[in-house]
């Protein structure tokens, strides 16, 4: 006899009255023991209290804890925790915890059976709010209120819709005040003027207050302008402030850096890592791309390489992700990481579900994705997005939120959107004739002004925060070091020049 007919025979009213399916229990179960990974992948937010049969129940809940620990958990690391449970012992005792592994069917289609064990739970949950409903309003007696039962009744239907929803439970305002604080004495302990994670510029830090849990932040720009060589500054200033904090024994809660997870679309993960050594060895990219570094030079890239080794930064460079895939992958490094940050470069490569019938409509659901992904973790999210050309079509080539291409989902999704800007990129461009010795006066003149104009703006940069939640928007100058693709900011003298400049 199976095992769960032999739970069908043990209650068998209460099991034909409510909806279940043990065997797609027992199915999934046997699942996760052969493969753990399964439960880092589950879209439905499963609990132990969602399985109809309480062995189950006890044998995921025992799977989760030891999972949170790091563990591989199998049926032989299981059995010692279940020689003497009772229930289980109906069922052949911890020979059974083996027999779910037996024919893995459940590996065929792990997430379907989560999701219907998830979906019967919430059946068997709207069964006790209808008969709970039935028996209240069946009593006659005086001390009825017909209206306020109704009102409980509305409320239990909100309580098992809002679980369907988002797997949590609404907080009251005094938890969310204690939460405020906790942001609120962080950023008092920062120096005053961090609550969330840092940048590692202290001048962006000023200005947003640090990436806060949640947000999602929206980082965009015409081709040539930094945007993934501030990202990758950003991922490892977080990264690096997180190491020397946890060495320097600050607990992790109290640190203002974040394991940082970088979902890299576009360039491989050693150009990434090119990119990191050269900013911090001071060589530039293209010097080590090409070989060309002296002795000196390579044992400043070897201190270097040695400082970045431990560094909480994990790098994905899979091509062509969707949406729900960055997800799942997201959820697995949080879980075994802890990732703080999450960085994904850039979001006009990420794929839809494929239900979407335009561009339009998959980048919207990309962008709610993202915010949704950002919420759930407890994460600042930084997505890095393309711009429309008409920003080049313009004198003032400084974008504005309309120049989001592609969608207004994206604007609407965002609780930050930065814009980072380099006058220098089209001044470059518009060099003029590099006089000859026999030239007119006019073009000297005129090659003269180019350069005047050059030396203005060369090594600026503006970071314009052009939408913000939680505070005002502006510009923030900084410094860019193209031959190492560094920002930084911008020392007194170069900042008070840079605004006295300013239009």
């Amino acid at each position: 006899m199976a095992a769960s007919e032999a739970i069908l025979m043990r209650e068998p009213d209460q099991t034909r009255a409510l909806p279940s399916n043990v065997e797609a229990e027992a199915a999934f179960l046997g699942a996760v023991l052969i493969d753990n990974r399964i439960l880092e992948e589950l879209t439905s937010p499963l609990k132990a209290e969602h399985f109809h049969a309480a062995v189950h129940g006890r044998v995921f809940e025992r799977i989760q804890a030891l999972i949170d620990r790091k563990a591989v958990v199998t049926p032989v690391t299981l059995k010692p925790y279940f020689e003497s449970d009772e229930g289980l012992r109906e069922l052949g005792g911890t020979a059974y915890l083996a027999r779910l592994t037996a024919d893995g069917q459940g590996l065929l289609n792990p997430r379907e059976l989560a999701e219907q064990i998830y979906d019967l739970a919430l059946l068997r949950e709207l069964i006790t709010v209808g008969r709970t409903l039935v028996e209240q309003a069946m009593d006659t007696s005086e001390s009825v209120a017909p209206l306020q039962q109704i009102e409980l009744a509305e409320a239990s239907l909100y309580k098992v819709a809002e679980g369907a929803q988002t797997g949590s439970e609404a907080q009251s305002f005094g938890q969310a005040t204690r939460v405020s604080l906790e942001m609120i004495e962080k950023a008092l302990l920062s120096g005053g003027h961090i609550s969330g994670k840092t940048t590692g510029l202290t001048s962006v830090n000023e200005k947003i207050g640090g990436l806060h849990d949640s947000d999602l932040i929206i980082l965009a720009g015409r081709p040539g302008m930094g945007k993934t060589s501030l990202v990758t500054n950003i991922a490892f200033n977080a990264a690096d402030r997180l190491r020397r904090d946890l060495a320097d024994g600050i607990a992790l809660k109290d640190s203002v850096g974040a394991a940082v997870a970088f979902f890299s679309l576009e360039m491989s993960a050693d150009q990434l890592a090119t990119r990191i050594l050269a900013e911090q060895s001071g060589i530039s990219s293209e010097a080590l791309r090409m070989g060309r570094i002296s002795r000196d030079e390579f044992q400043q890239l070897s201190f270097a390489s040695q400082r970045l080794a431990e560094l909480p930064l994990y790098i994905d460079d899979t091509p062509a992700l969707t949406i729900g895939s960055l997800r799942a992958r997201a959820r697995r490094l949080k879980r075994r990481h802890d990732i703080g940050l999450i960085i994904v470069d850039y979001l006009q490569l990420l794929q839809g579900s494929g239900r979407s019938d335009n561009r339009v409509n998959e980048i919207s659901e990309i962008s709610r994705g993202l915010k949704t992904l950002a919420k759930e973790l407890s994460v600042p999210v930084i997505a890095l997005s393309q711009l429309s050309r008409a920003v080049e079509q313009r004198d003032d080539k400084r974008p504005m939120l309309s120049d989001l291409r592609e969608s207004g989902s994206i604007e609407q999704d965002a609780d930050m959107v930065w814009f980072v800007f380099r006058e220098d990129y089209y001044v470059a461009a518009k060099e003029p004739k590099v006089p000859q010795g026999n030239d007119d006066p006019k073009v000297q003149e005129a090659h003269a002004a180019w350069q005047a104009e050059m030396e203005r703006v060369y090594g600026l940069a503006e970071l314009i925060v052009a939408k913000q939640r939680h505070g005002s928007t502006g510009k923030v100058r900084l410094r860019f070091e193209s031959r190492i693709t560094r920002f930084s900011d911008l020392a007194s003298d170069d900042l008070r020049a840079a605004y006295g400049n300013d239009e």
